[in-house]
């Protein structure tokens, strides 16, 4: 084709010019033209002009010389040619003569090539230093310019597949170049479509030479038209991918067009070849504009799967053979030695695209939050988070934490994912180690318990996988985290140590001493984390060689601490020294070399040493002796010391217990006491002739006496602080060295004790001070020396065994019973320290105890009533008449049973007890029945617990569960006020993750639910036998209120263990599905489910079967709120809501009733009301009908009735419990109207209607609610209107009125009548502002200036919206007068309003309009015609100018 061309172009030439036929002829021939200068007959036009011109065309690798400027140059070439008497003729000839002349290639390349100035004798100025090629000259004679064109693209076939000459240049690339950057291409279209012909034949080197030139040859206005021509050619070759998307992006393209081709590129993305994926990225991000940014975005993220990126390297291999073509050869290399380097490009190229443009950084954050499937997260998002905080391009860095901090929040980024990141992309993240260390520091210094060991993890893969600067800065802040002083900070990254320490002990051994300067932080340290900071610094300091050099400065500083006088660094001291034991001693693995693994006689030598300079050292005080020993049990349980070190220990301990607390029994115990002697609780009777006792009572004695008399206490001499620390570590040093077994001191369990009657309690009053406060102290002392013996011996399964561990609980909860009695009996009293590695328990009175009183349930007998869950908590509901009156009103023996002290408030003076104390809770449940049957037999084949001992061991459990998987929020410790350590009394929990404490509850589930079933089974028998009447003659008052307090606190403990976090872990779903499988397979038909969804289905059948039998209204809340907390473990917790509704409003419908048949009552029965309605109204399908459907059928069925009476609809419902409902009903009302929709200018007519019609409903809710504040009148019931009122106010100026001003024509009537409907609120609103006014109270006053401002507001907020609708005419303001609740004017007003009054006497006179009320009348408002008129001008008394 192109041959055609060219022959019909020179035909007319031919015909005129005879030397052009000759060099036609000589072309055709061949290259047999290659011979010496043509004869001076023979020269050619061509030829003749250009040395005419000033060039001298040279022959050879010599290149043309020029010796004039090439402007003068083309000047002269034009001129000849216009002036030749055969023009146009001329310029064929001269076409011909330069076609015939560029058919030796040599001569081709030397015209291609820039020309050499020649400079002519004594003018050194007439050519510039550089000049262009004579082709490139050429092209610009316009005259010349087509047919020049026609010849330079006629020649490039012939060199398109031998491109490269001798020279190595390119003769396709210099043919292009010829063509770039024309002052003025005369046919600039036909030029176009020669160069597309071309691409269509030309190899692919070719193509993208000509491709990548295109922006530089054509003229704007053919962009598009080759844009196009570009995109055909992108779907059709993957090959050209880099070379099209360049010039794409230096076309000048228009905003539909660049649309489509960015869209074409992206349809190319997942067929484009890896080393060209970062050029695609880089023009997709680059061609994106604000509006279509985040829709871009979105669909880029979706198909970059940098995962893929990351190529085995045999896939890397075949891929670089397959491409390992032409010149792509040496990318593909590069390509195939590390695809870490395309990422890298990729990375970078996002980077300059946000950098550069600030819509996408935005956008990238949209696109990443609007990711909701875990599945659905990609590691590209991580990279992307590191980059926006990176370059904070409009102050993405923000945005970028808080987008982490809640996809990590709520799971959708999991750890894999991150695990995955640092995996695969080391050498990109290397680059965002900054970001990566501060977006670590930010997620672990959260509040948010969630968040912070997704922190702790990015801190961990960091000191992992980058170099030693990296690790010395991660420990660094690590370290700066531990001396920050907040609790879960210092928890985590004391952790984070420990963990590195552990895995990678070499490599943390140069940052020792970084590490060390944390001992001058200790004073913001809680004990466990002392022990663990002396942990991982003893396991540097004697487990590396790295870290040897520390050593010294240990050993150092724990002399220095243990020889100090204060007992806190001297507690220090101990934690620490004992620490140093268990790296010293600890057990080394085996070697090759059998002799290698024992310690060697210098490191034991100093390991007795240090045990003896620890054992001086305490021995001055009891309580530092006992923390040594507790410290020393700790170790010996979670470590495994050389079989030495734990003999030697252990010896020395047995013969140390049996003679400083174990006496033989004689006829008579010696000595003087306060109270007669007694040998009591002897297990082992028939056993006991010349057997042995715990010296209890003789060594109190002997230890009161010495701080009495303030004499020197002998080292033989031991304190009863030390006996339960003491038996701890005797214990476990039996265990460790009889694998498990404790047969050499099982007789303590049964061994008695020397202690006095406990009838002495009955005369508590008759004793002086220092007899109470031993008879306290000795019953403290029991109490935690029977609490150790359970630790110990709570594992066996001899039935004889267990049977003694029963009767020692037993013993305990009635040892509880007269300790409460003792207490209450002996104010002021302080006991024995039982926990050592803490501060002193501050001094309990009773006015501390008091609060403790008030929560007690009404009962009677001495069992007591098991604790709530929390504490209440003071609120304005206290300050309430109703609840007044109630206080004044409660029977007589409420207040006698109230007269003891709650045992809640000494729990950091008992032992704590281990986890495996719990599982006794799999023994049967002994109940009055059962016993009646066995005749009240004391020997029983069975063990079985008592309601007594069920309620002491689940209270325990529930404190244990609330510590462990409850987590609470970091705060940090305001400036000069101690920290309350809320971890007393959990040393050994804390031992254990929240993972094996959750794993250990899964396993007690079994029994759980047989003792609910047991419970269940009770109450479902009392109400048969009593024909549903919970106060039936047959109910046993005290057994009924012990099995209430059971079944309270099994449904919390339940509560509490599936609403721990961690299940939402992908680690942890195994647990979770066991967990439900355990309720799901208390169905007769239930267990076999595989699927989650099943087994939370078939979970919540099973809970929903106690909902008959629940016995008050706090198990019935317990029983809700675990409904709820299953059914979010389905991961579709909406299809149960109708569920959870339906199960408490049957709650709220039922009468609650004592065992005596009074109603319940009191703080407690309030707040679990007011919980349990929240959870009836969240989980209603319509909020909105429910509180008009409460408000309606309840509200008046209690205005006009006495105290006690109750609302036939909601039983629970009273003028007692009616500011509870009302509170609940104005917040959830408020929290309603904040989910509506606001309105949009693109709404629909339906749209609209339906969203007017919610407002209506929920504005017409809140008039009744604010209406019945003319009733219900008290301080509290204000309080809570004025609120709310304001908070609904102010939603519904945020969400409603842009919906008037959009539904005002097409809705005139519905608005208005809203608004009517509302301003009789705001009025009522106003008149409580006065109301408060006249109380001068100010809890309510301090509202008034919120809610007024809002009121004016709206006011004007009206005005604004008819002025948009040129309504302004319609809209008047005036004044209000201040009125009382009932609608009476303000006396104290009037003098100062005399002049106003007149006024509105002038207008009072004028008949009010129909659509105004008569009391609306009265108030004196301005009245017009029209209805929106009307209805404004009542708007505007909302606003109070008269003051």
């Amino acid at each position: 084709m192109m041959r055609k061309r060219r022959s019909s172009a020179v035909d007319n030439a031919e015909k005129h010019a005879p030397t052009s036929a000759n060099a036609k002829k000589s072309r055709t021939t061949g290259r047999q033209s290659k011979v010496s200068a043509p004869d001076e007959s023979t020269e050619s036009v061509f030829s003749v002009f250009l040395r005419e011109a000033g060039v001298t065309l040279r022959q050879g690798g010599t290149a043309n010389e020029i010796a004039v400027d090439q402007v003068v140059f083309q000047k002269r070439i034009q001129k000849k040619l216009q002036k030749s008497p055969r023009y146009p003729r001329i310029v064929r000839e001269f076409i011909s003569g330069l076609e015939s002349y560029i058919e030796d290639a040599d001569r081709f390349r030397n015209c291609l090539l820039p020309c050499v100035p020649r400079l002519p004798d004594g003018d050194s100025c007439s050519v510039s230093s550089f000049q262009e090629s004579l082709l490139r000259m050429l092209l610009g004679i316009e005259m010349l310019q087509t047919l020049v064109i026609n010849t330079l693209l006629e020649k490039l076939p012939e060199y398109m597949l031998n491109s490269t000459d001798e020279a190595g240049l390119s003769i396709p690339r210099l043919i292009i170049n010829q063509l770039k950057w024309l002052d003025r291409v005369v046919d600039c279209k036909e030029l176009a479509a020669k160069l597309m012909e071309l691409l269509s034949v030309a190899p692919v080197d070719v193509q993208r030479d000509i491709i990548s030139s295109l922006p530089e040859i054509l003229e704007d206005s053919l962009h598009n038209d080759i844009a196009r021509e570009l995109n055909s050619l992108l779907k059709e070759s993957t090959q050209l991918t880099v070379a099209i998307l360049d010039a794409l992006s230096s076309l000048n393209l228009g905003s539909a067009l660049l649309t489509e081709v960015r869209g074409a590129v992206m349809n190319t993305l997942a067929a484009v070849q890896l080393e060209d994926l970062p050029v695609v990225v880089k023009f997709i991000l680059h061609s994106v504009s604000g509006s279509d940014a985040y829709e871009v975005v979105c669909s880029l993220r979706k198909k970059l799967e940098l995962e893929q990126c990351v190529l085995p390297p045999v896939l890397q291999a075949s891929q670089s053979r397959l491409k390992n073509k032409g010149a792509a050869a040496s990318r593909s290399a590069t390509a195939a030695n590390g695809s870490q380097d395309v990422v890298t490009l990729i990375v970078d190229a996002i980077k300059s695209a946000v950098r550069f443009q600030k819509t996408l950084s935005e956008a990238w954050l949209k696109a990443i939050e609007s990711v909701e499937e875990v599945e659905d997260h990609k590691v590209v998002d991580l990279l992307v988070l590191f980059i926006l905080h990176s370059t904070n391009a409009n102050q993405s860095r923000r945005g970028a934490e808080r987008v982490l901090k809640v996809k990590v929040r709520t799971g959708q980024i999991p750890e894999t994912l991150l695990q995955k990141t640092f995996k695969d992309n080391t050498q990109v993240l290397r680059g965002y180690f900054p970001s990566i260390l501060a977006l670590a520091q930010s997620l672990l210094r959260s509040p948010d318990p969630c968040v912070v060991p997704f922190g702790g993890l990015m801190y961990r893969h960091s000191f992992t996988a980058f170099d030693s600067y990296c690790q010395q800065e991660v420990v660094g802040c690590l370290v700066t985290h531990v001396c920050s002083g907040v609790d879960g900070e210092v928890d985590m990254a004391l952790e984070l140590l420990c963990g590195l320490v552990t895995e990678k002990a070499s490599e943390m051994g140069p940052y020792a001493v970084f590490v060390k300067g944390i001992l001058d932080y200790l004073d913001n340290l809680t004990p466990q984390q002392i022990r663990r900071l002396f942990h991982l610094l003893s396991r540097l300091a004697f487990g590396s060689q790295q870290g040897s050099h520390i050593q010294d400065d240990m050993h150092i500083v724990i002399r220095k601490q243990l020889s100090s006088t204060v007992p806190k660094y001297k507690r220090i001291g101990i934690i620490g020294a004992v620490m140093i034991i268990g790296s010293m001693g600890a057990l080394r693995p085996k070697a090759n070399d059998a002799h290698d693994n024992s310690l060697s006689p210098e490191t034991l030598r100093q390991l007795l040493a240090l045990l003896e300079l620890v054992q001086s050292s305490s021995e001055t005080s009891p309580e530092a002796s006992a923390l040594y020993y507790d410290e020393l049990a700790n170790l010996i349980q979670t470590s495994t010391l050389d079989p030495l070190v734990q003999e030697k220990i252990g010896k020395r301990v047995l013969d140390d217990f049996q003679g400083d607390f174990v006496a033989d029994l004689g006829p008579d115990i010696q000595g003087s006491f306060p109270f007669p002697a007694r040998v009591m609780y002897d297990l082992d009777e028939e056993e006991s002739q010349g057997g042995i006792a715990v010296n209890l009572m003789p060594l109190l004695a002997k230890d009161v006496h010495c701080k009495a008399e303030q004499c020197g206490r002998d080292k033989k001499d031991k304190s009863p602080l030390c006996l339960s620390p003491f038996f701890r570590l005797l214990r476990l040093c039996e265990e460790k060295q009889n694998q498990g077994e404790l047969e050499e001191i099982d007789a303590l369990l049964g061994c008695p004790l020397i202690l006095t009657d406990v009838e002495v309690v009955e005369k508590m009053e008759s004793l002086c001070k220092v007899e109470k406060e031993f008879l306290c102290a000795l019953l403290f002392h029991t109490i935690n020396w029977f609490r150790e013996l359970v630790n110990a011996f709570c594992r066996l399964k001899d039935p004889e065994m267990k049977m003694k561990v029963m009767t020692r609980l037993q013993n305990i909860t009635y040892l509880q019973t007269l300790l409460e009695r003792a207490l209450a009996g002996t104010p002021g009293y302080v006991p024995p320290v039982a926990n050592f590695d803490g501060e002193s328990p501050d001094v309990i009175s009773h006015g501390t105890a008091a609060p403790a009183h008030k929560t007690k349930k009404n009962g009677s007998g001495k069992k007591r009533k098991a604790p709530g869950k929390n504490s209440s908590e003071s609120s304005s509901q206290m300050e309430d008449k109703l609840e007044e009156d109630e206080s004044q009103q409660e029977p007589e023996k409420e207040k006698e049973a109230r007269q003891g002290v709650h045992l809640a408030s000494y729990r950091p003076f008992f032992r704590e007890l281990d986890m495996e104390v719990l599982s006794v809770l799999q023994c049967g449940l002994l109940s009055r029945s059962l016993l009646d049957s066995e005749l009240q037999t004391k020997k029983r084949e069975e063990v079985l617990l008592g309601s007594a001992e069920l309620i002491f061991l689940l209270e325990d459990m529930l404190r244990k569960l609330e510590f462990a998987l409850t987590a609470a929020p970091a705060k940090r410790v305001p400036f000069l006020k101690a920290r309350a350590d809320k971890s007393v009394g959990f040393s050994h929990l804390q031992q254990k993750s929240p993972k094996e404490v959750a794993a250990f509850s899964v396993q007690l589930l079994p029994a759980l639910c047989s003792h609910l079933e047991n419970c269940h089974n009770h109450f479902q028998t009392l109400l048969s036998a009593n024909d549903g009447m919970v106060d039936g003659p047959a109910v046993d008052a005290q057994e009924h209120q012990l099995l209430s307090s059971c079944c309270q606190l099994l449904l919390q403990v339940l509560n509490t263990v599936f609403s721990w976090s961690g299940f939402s872990q992908p680690g942890h779903r195994s647990l979770l599905k066991k967990a439900l499988g355990v309720l799901a397979g208390r169905l007769k038909d239930g267990g076999d489910e595989t699927t989650l969804e099943l087994l939370v289905k078939s979970s919540l059948e099973y809970l929903l079967k106690f909902r008959s039998t629940i016995p008050n209204l706090s198990s019935a809340l317990c029983l809700s709120q675990l409904l709820s907390a299953v059914s979010e473990k389905g991961g579709n917790p909406a299809a149960y809501k109708e569920e959870a509704a339906s199960l408490a409003r049957g709650f709220l419908s039922q009468q609650w009733l004592t065992v005596s048949g009074e109603k319940q009552r009191g703080t407690k029965f309030n707040e679990a009301l007011q919980a349990l309605l929240s959870i009836y109204l969240r989980n209603v399908d319509d909020v909105l009908k429910a509180v008009e459907e409460m408000a309606n059928e309840g509200f008046p069925q209690i205005i006009n009735a006495s105290k006690d009476e109750s609302s036939a609809a909601w039983p629970t419902l009273s003028r007692q419990t009616f500011l509870v409902f009302y509170k609940v009903l104005m917040t959830e009302l408020e929290k309603s109207v904040r989910r509506i929709p606001a309105g949009k200018s693109s709404d629909g007519s339906e749209a609209q209607s339906e969203k007017l019609l919610t407002w209506n409903l929920a504005v017409r809710d809140f008039h009744i609610l604010v209406n019945l504040v003319k009733v219900f009148d008290s301080r509290p019931v204000v309080n809570v209107c004025l609120k709310y009122g304001r908070l609904f106010l102010e939603s519904f100026l945020k969400l409603g009125m842009p919906l008037l001003d959009f539904s005002f024509k097409r809705h005139k009537e519905d608005v208005q009548n809203l608004l009517k409907t509302f301003q009789l609120s705001t009025r009522q609103l106003h008149h409580m502002c006065g109301h408060s006014k006249i109380r001068q109270d100010t809890s309510l006053t301090n509202h008034v200036p919120a809610v007024k401002k809002s009121l004016e507001l709206f006011v004007y907020r009206v005005k604004a919206m008819l002025t948009l609708h040129n309504c302004q005419g319609a809209f008047w303001m005036g004044n209000l007068k201040n009125r009382n609740l009932k609608g009476e004017e303000i006396l104290s007003q009037r003098s100062q309003e005399s002049e106003e009054e007149d006024e509105e006497d002038e207008e009072e006179q004028q008949p009010p309009p129909q659509d105004q009320s008569e009391e609306e009348g009265r108030d004196g408002d301005a009245e017009t015609k029209r209805k929106v008129s009307t209805e404004e001008n009542d708007l505007q008394d909302d606003t109070d100018d008269s003051e």
